[in-house]
């Protein structure tokens, strides 16, 4: 994940590089709907069964990794009708494409909108930017004139340009996702595309082969055809969907154990979730993958479990005012605890060492995760900076300077310093 999970149900991400995208989204939406007024509607048979399976993709969209929003149904009936090149139908052009498409989502939307489910309209506006270069990819390859015959000697480009198409809206998504992470949140650029191009690898191919076979069955056997692809179509989405469905479940869970050291008053309020607000930002400014993320952010969540196996709390949650021995038992009792979970091992790994100073921990041991020294960090200056604590920005940062090299991790250090220079404030 990216950010953390709390968001708008009508996401806009902030709007910046947004604005831009829904402006290009509208006008080439404009441009091709008075275009298709004017040349007409070929197939309405086949566009209207393919906007309504669009339409109710959109409907039944979801999130993974807390902020990426897909709707494998829709995008993949949205692929199949811009590659359609039947014997006995007449293809749609581009224009009529981009304009059954983007009505189509509208449509869609639409009811998430008024029921006030979160969507996320430039997300939506990326989809049919990227399907409408895939019909561009995909008739540039394979003209109006061509269809199926059923020979292989025929079909095999037919197919091969498919693939090409799908992989040209692949990657335009992939490229806008990663500029507007690197925008929203500070993520270096490489380190977006690489996030963008795995989730490509393991959502996208399944919504590329499910647009692949929509357009091949469809120009092959008609109107016959989506009613069968749509089944493993169906089976995709619930899949993805039980896989959104275990994240949420698991980030419920791990919010629940962490205020239990609220509540009973070993760390201040709010405490844990903005040491993983800050966590979260150090670990999107180093880059770290999707994955490794979400194991962060429920690390830092999680850092203080194991203190409520001492004696007393700290006064107001200051866990650096105990002794290191202290620390870093509760770090393994933490850890123990987060262990008989099951599912989250690679956690307990990060805070059995959050408590490791630098010098005799990782600058020794490869091994230990560099997310254990950043939650380290944001957890002192939370403590520093954090409600009660009275430290301006500034000052905390210069008392976690004079720790560098020795309790703390100098990459995250100066992680930490570019944070906060662009603004960051809990």
């Amino acid at each position: 994940m990216t950010a953390p999970a709390e968001a708008d149900r009508f996401a806009t991400r902030n709007l910046g590089s947004g604005v831009v995208i829904l402006v290009a989204g509208a006008a080439v939406g404009i441009a091709a709907l008075l275009m298709t007024v004017r040349s007409g509607v070929s197939e309405w048979s086949f566009a209207i069964t393919f906007g309504a399976l669009i339409a109710i993709g959109e409907m039944v969209q979801f999130n993974v990794y807390g902020n990426r929003n897909r709707a494998p149904i829709a995008t993949s009936a949205a692929l199949g009708y811009a590659m359609l090149r039947g014997p006995a139908l007449t293809p749609p052009d581009i224009a009529q494409i981009i304009t059954v498409v983007g009505i189509a989502t509208m449509i869609g939307v639409a009811p998430r909108a008024v029921s006030g489910l979160r969507w996320d309209v430039v997300v939506s506006c990326r989809r049919v930017l990227s399907v409408a270069c895939a019909a561009v990819v995909f008739s540039a390859l394979i003209p109006e004139s061509e269809s199926w015959n059923g020979s292989w000697r025929q079909s095999m480009p037919i197919i091969g340009a498919m693939f090409l198409g799908v992989l040209a809206a692949g990657l335009t998504d992939a490229l806008i996702g990663a500029g507007q992470a690197t925008e929203r949140y500070n993520r270096p650029f490489p380190a977006g595309l690489r996030d963008e191009l795995v989730i490509l690898g393991q959502i996208g191919m399944a919504m590329g082969i499910g647009g692949v076979l929509l357009a091949a069955g469809t120009s092959l056997v008609g109107l016959w055809a989506p009613p069968l692809v749509v089944v493993p179509l169906l089976l995709t989405q619930f899949a993805f969907r039980r896989f959104a469905s275990a994240q949420r479940t698991y980030r419920t869970t791990v919010r629940s154990m962490a205020r239990s050291t609220e509540i009973a008053g070993f760390s201040s309020p709010g405490q844990n979730a903005r040491t993983a607000t800050l966590a979260v930002a150090i670990g999107n400014d180093l880059g770290l993958t999707p994955g490794r993320m979400e194991a962060l952010e429920y690390a830092a969540l999680l850092s203080g479990v194991g203190q409520l196996a001492l004696a007393d709390p700290s006064p107001g949650g200051a866990s650096l005012l105990r002794t290191r021995e202290e620390r870093q038992r509760a770090a393994e009792i933490g850890a123990s605890v987060i262990e008989r979970s099951g599912v989250l091992d690679h956690v307990a790994e990060i805070v059995r060492h959050s408590n490791d100073p630098y010098r005799q921990g990782r600058a020794n041991n490869a091994d230990i995760p560099v997310e254990s020294g950043i939650v380290n960090v944001a957890l002192a200056y939370e403590q520093l900076v954090g409600e009660g604590s009275g430290q301006s920005p500034d000052k905390a940062m210069e008392s976690i300077g004079l720790g560098i090299g020795a309790e703390y991790d100098p990459v995250v250090v100066e992680s930490l310093r570019r944070v906060i220079g662009r603004g960051f404030r809990f």
